[in-house]
C-alpha cells in the first residue's frame, strides 16, 4: 500500500514512508530488532539529559506478558492491536532524579524518544502506531509503577499486514489518504496565526 506522504518541502524517505497501520502481519519481530528500536531512543535528547522516558514491552510469543499489556489498551484498541507481534507502553517521569523539581518537558522528551523509536522501525521495515487509548490507572496496578511516573502513550508495532483482515470501518480508514493542517496553519512568524515565510 503506497502511503507515501505529499509533501511540499522535500524530507526525508523514513519521514515520508511513516505511518500507522492497524493491520499487522502475524510475524514476529526479534529481540535484537527491538533492541535496535529502544536504542535509537535512548539516544535522544532530552531537558538537562534526564532521559525521563521508560518504556514497558511485551512480544505475542510471551504469551501471559502480552495479554498483560493487551488489558491496559482500551476495548476499541484491543480489536486490532491484538494482531501486532509487538505492544509497548511509553511512560514519563514527572520530575527531575537531581532536584526533585517538577520536569514540565518529561512528555515533550518521552515523544522524541519514541519518534526516533519510530523512525528506527520505519528504517527496518517496521510500522508503529501510536495511541492515545490506553487505560493508566490499569497499566499503574498491573506493572506497580511508582506515583512519579505518568504512563502516556501506547504503540502497536510489527510488519505491515494486509488491511484486508479488517473490519470494513478500519479497512477504509487504512486506505484512506494521509492528510495534514498546512504549514501556513503551524508556523508562526511577529504573531499567532502570521504565517512564517518559508520561501
Amino acid at each position: 500500500m503506497n502511503k507515501l506522504a505529499e509533501t511540499h518541502y522535500p524530507i526525508h524517505d523514513l519521514l515520508a514512508w511513516r505511518w500507522s497501520p492497524r493491520a499487522f502481519a502475524d510475524r514476529a519481530v526479534e529481540p535484537a530488532t527491538l533492541g535496535a528500536l529502544f536504542e535509537a531512543a535512548r539516544w535522544a535528547a532530552s531537558a538537562f539529559n534526564e532521559q525521563p522516558w521508560r518504556f514497558i514491552v511485551a512480544r505475542r510469543e510471551e504469551g501471559a506478558c502480552y495479554r498483560q499489556l493487551l488489558e491496559c489498551l482500551v476495548e476499541f484498541n484491543q480489536g486490532w492491536a491484538r494482531h501486532a507481534p509487538v505492544l509497548i507502553l511509553g511512560l514519563a517521569k514527572r520530575t527531575y532524579t537531581q532536584t526533585g523539581e517538577i520536569n514540565r518537558h518529561g512528555w515533550h522528551d518521552l515523544g522524541l524518544a519514541t519518534a526516533q523509536l519510530v523512525v528506527q522501525a520505519t528504517a527496518l521495515g517496521l510500522y508503529a502506531h501510536a495511541m492515545a487509548g490506553i487505560l493508566p490507572d490499569r497499566a499503574r496496578e498491573q506493572y506497580a509503577i511508582p506515583d512519579d511516573f505518568d504512563v502516556v502513550t501506547g504503540l502497536a508495532l510489527g510488519y505491515l499486514g494486509d488491511a484486508a483482515t479488517l473490519p470494513d470501518d478500519l479497512r477504509e480508514r487504512e486506505g484512506a489518504p494521509r492528510q495534514r493542517r498546512p504549514l501556513t496553519e503551524l508556523v508562526f512568524s511577529g504573531g499567532w496565526n502570521a504565517p512564517a515565510d518559508l520561501g
